[in-house]
């Protein structure tokens, strides 16, 4: 998720791969390979944003953080995406299942602060006493992954991190975060690190960004609004959220959940 300075974020829907969260939002990228009109024709029947999308080598990354495969995009695209709250907390149709459940997290490749913004992003996330428990784990297999990558900018791009959504009542089974200093500092806030990977997993169990329905909230640019199925969660707010943790750009500094956000993840998972 970073301060976007004109930048974007990633995540994946039912079925799909995204992202995720918590971030990042970053730089555009000069589209080296341009997106097809079939592919992105594919991209809006899953209900997500057409604008910015960077192809790699994995698949299609929209909304800056999100990750879809091709054989994703290939999947029947019904009721993907799903709107909680009309500009506030959204959500894939597709969710962890199988409550209470333990969902183990290793860390690979990152620096210590990195490891440590894990750790603090999953107390916050224990603390809630939700019915989805996270435990980090240092050996055997893991049903999420955090992987560190070191990728220094291209063409004035800076990479962030992704990670995508729900399949199959499982967890999306991997975060990338870019440790960079690029990306998060040569020597990176803990707590901001923390953030971050709270939005990632967000994206893993099923959050979508809180701005979803105009993402010039928080990235500024020009409004961009998806016309979705919409489903309400009675007791989050009709407008604008300036704090939530699944804002789809961050303001640069560590963000916690919000009354909001408590809401919206005890209606899913508590």
């Amino acid at each position: 998720m970073k301060k976007q300075m004109l930048a974007v974020i990633t995540c994946l829907a039912a079925g799909i791969m995204i992202s995720s969260c918590d971030k990042s939002d970053k730089q555009q990228d000069p589209q080296p390979n341009p997106v097809s009109d079939e592919v992105l024709a594919q991209i809006k029947a899953h209900g997500f944003s057409t604008d910015n999308v960077r192809k790699t080598k994995d698949g299609y990354l929209v909304e800056g953080d999100i990750l879809l495969t091709t054989d994703d995009l290939k999947e029947k695209a019904s009721g993907i995406t799903l709107r909680v709250g009309q500009v506030e907390q959204y959500r894939s149709s597709s969710l962890v299942t199988g409550l209470p459940r333990v969902i183990t997290v290793k860390v690979v490749g990152l620096p210590t602060a990195y490891i440590a913004g894990v750790d603090t992003a999953l107390f916050r996330y224990n603390r809630l006493n939700m019915r989805l428990h996270f435990q980090h784990i240092v050996s055997g297999t893991p049903t999420l992954t955090i992987q560190g990558y070191n990728q220094p900018p291209v063409n004035g791009y800076v990479s962030y991190g992704s990670s995508g959504l729900p399949t199959g009542g499982n967890p999306f089974p991997t975060v990338q975060l870019n440790y960079n200093a690029a990306a998060y500092g040569s020597t990176p806030n803990v707590l901001y690190i923390a953030s971050e990977i709270q939005h990632y997993i967000g994206h893993c169990i099923g959050m979508h960004h809180t701005d979803f329905m105009d993402r010039s909230f928080s990235c500024g640019g020009t409004p961009v609004r998806e016309d979705v199925n919409a489903i309400w969660i009675p007791g989050t707010p009709m407008g604008p959220d300036p704090n939530s943790w699944m804002l789809a750009c961050s303001n640069g500094i560590a963000r916690n959940f919000n009354a909001n956000d408590i809401i919206a993840l005890n209606a899913l998972y508590h």
